[in-house]
């Protein structure tokens, strides 16, 4: 699979706008588009981690599941294709968070789909975002990913 960004191209800053408010961003959410999903993929997943924030596992910013394998992507800004579902970050809300990082150097921000042989992730709602991910990685038949940085405005 290959994952891609015209927003967050792979390896480079990732800029304000896309960043949490309490950085100074909009918090839009960026563009991804994903090619070459293996055969027999129903729906794919999102995720955005930041392995480097400093609570001793990472800081998730984004979980959604249950996009239709039909699509091959999200528009800036979304919205979520019907039937997608998102998970509370670890912001402590549903939906997309940005990057925010603490001041000090560029944190690492793993964007990351995955190709899911079913249409609807079996979670409960009320699932825990750990749980969901779990299951994502038990599920997966095949997964791409980009890194980008951000760090605090000077």
């Amino acid at each position: 699979m290959k994952l891609e960004s015209t927003a967050i191209p792979a390896d480079t800053a990732i800029q304000l706008k896309y960043a949490e408010q309490g950085a100074g961003g909009q918090n839009v959410i960026p563009d991804l588009r994903w090619s070459e999903a293996p055969d027999g993929t129903e729906s794919f997943a999102v995720t955005i981690y930041d392995p480097d924030a400093p609570t001793g596992s990472g800081w998730w910013h984004w979980v959604v599941v249950d996009i239709p394998g039909t699509l091959s992507g999200i528009d800036e800004g979304g919205p979520l294709p019907a039937g997608a579902r998102a998970w509370v970050n670890d912001y402590g809300y549903v939906g997309y968070g940005g990057a925010c990082p603490p001041p000090g150097p560029a944190h690492r921000y793993v964007h990351t789909v995955y190709a899911l042989p079913t249409a609807h992730l079996d979670v409960p709602d009320g699932a825990t975002s750990a749980q969901v991910r779990f299951t994502i990685l038990a599920q997966a038949l095949d997964q791409a990913s980009f890194t980008a940085t951000f760090a605090q405005p000077e």
